[in-house]
């Protein structure tokens, strides 16, 4: 099991990591159809809130990787950062009828950014999208400075969402939740398994981290649920199921 740094700071005020912020995240998942700003704005600021425990976020440079509208982006622009928006699709950059300033067409894995330039990597979402996601974590890492933080955040194949708009017949294999959702709408799901969705595991997050002695890890936990359920990413099959989505923060060392 890979450890974590105990990289106390206080908690804006009124957050937590406790069960009423597990019951209003998952209460907000409802609303994503329905109220799409509201719904990633909640989720947004929850992250950097989650960020802003590890380090000040004003004046800083915060590289967002795969950050589509830019919500996260405006999250981390209202706590007082810089940012850069890098995604692979123009049409989710202007997605809602929006483009952030600062936003990039480009591959994370081949990342337009150059080593060590930015103080905080950001990804929420991205890594379940990419068929090595070992690979693009590194490139992710790539352009932290030194001493700067890694933030990577992507959804648990074999959790509920794991199959995004197919789930949860995913869970019966995803060529087959893609047929179904076929059948259903008349069009192939947006996230097509083994193309642009594939299987990503707790297993291979813990696994990147391991081979990456250059990080400090600072926080590993399951990203909407209660702080003291980090506890399940010790035991490797439950771990798969309730999870939902892992979040990982680093610290890339001095040399």
């Amino acid at each position: 099991m890979v450890r974590t740094v105990d990289s106390r700071r206080d908690r804006p005020s009124g957050r937590g990591l406790g069960l009423a912020r597990s019951v209003r995240l998952f209460r907000s998942f409802l609303t994503e159809q329905t109220d799409p700003d509201g719904f990633y704005r909640l989720i947004a600021d929850d992250a950097v809130d989650l960020v802003s425990a590890h380090v000040d976020l004003s004046g800083l440079t915060v590289a967002d990787f795969g950050g589509g509208p830019g919500f996260y982006s405006e999250a981390f622009r209202s706590a007082g950062a810089r940012t850069v928006l890098v995604d692979a699709d123009l049409d989710e950059i202007r997605l809602h009828g929006r483009r952030t300033p600062g936003s990039v067409v480009g591959l994370a894995e081949q990342s337009p950014l150059a080593d060590g330039v930015v103080d905080v990597a950001f990804s929420s979402n991205l890594l379940e999208h990419v068929p090595d996601l070992g690979a693009v974590a590194d490139q992710i890492v790539r352009v932290v400075r030194p001493g700067g933080i890694a933030v990577l955040s992507y959804t648990i194949w074999l959790g509920p969402w794991g199959g995004h708009e197919t789930s949860p017949w995913h869970l019966l294999g995803g060529h087959r939740a893609a047929r179904r959702y076929e059948r259903k709408h008349g069009k192939p799901p947006k996230n097509l398994y083994g193309r642009s969705m594939y299987a990503a595991s707790v297993r291979d997050g813990l696994r990147w981290l391991r081979r990456r002695p250059d990080l400090e890890v600072l926080d590993l936990r399951p990203r909407y649920l209660p702080g003291w359920t980090s506890v399940l990413l010790r035991v490797p099959f439950l771990r798969e199921l309730l999870t939902w989505n892992l979040w990982i923060v680093v610290r890339k060392r001095e040399r």
